[in-house]
């Protein structure tokens, strides 16, 4: 399938004029082809029309066409076959085994919201039977379902072109809600997101759906985001990248007649506190698998572990010292786009000049043009305390260690951090207590709370959390990773003493779609 630089607005395909766009192969500087048309106020016009007029009918698509809906958009990924992995590696600059493994992700996630539309317990079904005789007041009959909120705007990541991307989490949970999904791909990949729309369009056809079921536009700068969100009949928001523009899309949205929903992930530094157990037996080995979770795809992602508080003493030192060899060892890696390099280098120099921080370590230069270099940084708890910069996130693969004069300001500390992703417990039996009291303290701060193991890597199930308190997402009640995703885009309807005929079949007498219901507050398939 051939990349042409066009967008896709249903079923149209169309080059926009509203300046180029670029790919730019951050392995070697050069400008990839072809040019990208970027959209405007007409393409968004379109785009958000067609949603619209798709809603109806897309949100009444019974659970089987939905799941193979998904199916045939996972399918269809899958056969792009190696023309998607060759222009994502050139796009992105990561190697082949990270987007085969990241196509595998893209797809299998796609699968499994597929399995859940199936299951049907998203829809949330409960019934009160009516109580007639009830006193002193007779209870009417109540029935609740979960409705899909409404067409959805959709930003693709920069870090993760297929995964957080066009066809990625936030897109595979709305259509699995019932929504139709505009994306907005990032200017860093705009081949891999056109390589991927088209399959997905190619699905919407195939399956016979309303062709405003998906469209995909591209734009440099934020006239087209903000256009988007502030369309009126885009409804919700899902969005990866960083604080300021999560932020500056949270403005439209509440600015809006009637607000909207952003669901943002959008700075962490994931914190990891090393109890003294874990590290009186294990600091040199704590210390070299920390480094290969923090150079990992050169620290970008959004689970990096950027802190690491520990108390002072010769076994923080051994950490520290495995650390810091392992870490001379790294060989610089090439960053995701020149923007993200120069913001990299940037946090770095920032921390290597604060005089209240100390370098220790820095890994191996390379040849390419926008290849980082792992730091690795030291303070006290008294400077960390005192220096809000310390809290702000580099993007990349550095980190700061704090050094803590006893227990008790490591847990005072661990208080004062601002809201985030991930934080990860370094422990054994003998620290029991100490991560007793430490785990509330955590619970309100993060989304996921590890114990000795590392925070890259996010599994996709049903139990996994990706979210968490500002300003690591802007809600923390919910999760852009695992099936609860398709919360964001759900809403509750209650329907009280409807005729049968007139009710939602999930919430019909006798169940016909055999769901699991909650009737009376008893949770079965009567």
């Amino acid at each position: 399938m051939p990349v042409t630089g066009e967008m896709l607005i249903g079923a149209a395909t169309l080059r926009g004029t509203e300046g180029d766009i670029h790919a730019v192969n951050p392995a070697t500087g050069e400008t990839m082809a072809p040019a990208f048309g970027g959209g405007g106020a007409a393409e968004v016009e379109r785009a958000c029309a067609l949603a619209e007029a798709a809603f109806g009918p897309y949100r009444e698509t019974t659970p089987e066409q939905r799941a193979g809906f998904l199916e045939a958009c996972a399918q269809a990924i899958l056969d792009l076959g190696d023309a998607l992995v060759e222009r994502a590696c050139a796009e992105s600059g990561l190697p082949r085994g990270r987007i085969e493994g990241e196509r595998g992700r893209t797809v299998g996630q796609l699968r499994l919201f597929a399995q859940e539309v199936r299951d049907g317990g998203w829809l949330d079904a409960r019934i009160d039977p009516a109580q007639p005789q009830r006193q002193p007041l007779p209870r009417a009959d109540l029935r609740l379902r979960q409705i899909p909120v409404g067409p959805v705007a959709v930003f693709g990541a920069s870090n993760f072109p297929l995964a957080f991307s066009v066809g990625g989490g936030d897109t595979a949970s709305a259509l699995a809600a019932g929504c139709p999904v505009v994306v907005k791909a990032h200017s860093a990949h705009p081949g891999t997101s056109e390589l991927v729309g088209r399959a997905i369009q190619s699905a919407v056809k195939a399956c016979g759906l309303p062709e405003g079921v998906f469209s995909l536009l591209f734009g440099s700068g934020a006239k087209v985001g903000s256009a988007l969100v502030a369309d009126p009949r885009i409804q919700a928001v899902g969005f990866t990248g960083s604080f300021a523009g999560g932020t500056a899309l949270l403005k439209v949205a509440q600015s809006r007649p009637q607000p909207i929903p952003v669901y943002a992930e959008m700075s962490s530094i994931n914190p990891v506190f090393l109890l003294p157990g874990a590290l009186a037996k294990r600091a040199a080995a704590i210390g070299q698998g920390f480094v290969g979770s923090l150079t990992l795809g050169a620290g970008q992602f959004c689970t990096n572990p950027g802190l690491v508080l520990g108390v002072e003493g010769a076994a923080l030192d051994t950490f520290a010292q495995a650390a810091t060899g392992a870490l001379q060892g790294a060989a610089a890696q090439t960053m995701l786009t020149p923007g993200i390099h120069k913001a990299y280098v940037e946090g770095v120099a920032r921390l290597a000049s604060n005089n209240r921080v100390q370098s220790l370590a820095e890994g191996v230069a390379g040849p390419g043009p926008y290849q980082g270099r792992a730091a690795l940084f030291s303070t006290t708890a008294e400077h960390f305390a005192a220096d809000h910069s310390l809290l702000e996130e580099v993007f990349g693969a550095a980190s700061l260690i704090i050094r803590c004069p006893d227990e008790a300001t490591m847990l005072r500390l661990a208080q004062q951090i601002e809201g985030q992703l991930t934080a990860t417990i370094q422990m054994e039996d003998e620290d029991l207590e100490l991560a007793r009291r430490l785990v509330p303290v955590l619970e309100r701060k993060v989304g996921r709370i590890l114990v000795n193991g590392y925070p890259t890597g996010v599994e996709v199930g049903h139990a996994m959390v990706h979210g968490g308190p500002w300003p690591a997402t802007s809600d923390g009640r919910t999760t852009s990773v695992g099936t609860l995703a398709i919360r964001r885009f759900l809403r509750p309807v209650c329907y009280q003493d409807f005729p049968e005929a007139l009710l939602p079949e999930a919430l019909r007498p006798g169940n016909p779609m055999r769901l699991w219901r909650r009737t009376d507050g008893v949770l079965g398939r009567d």
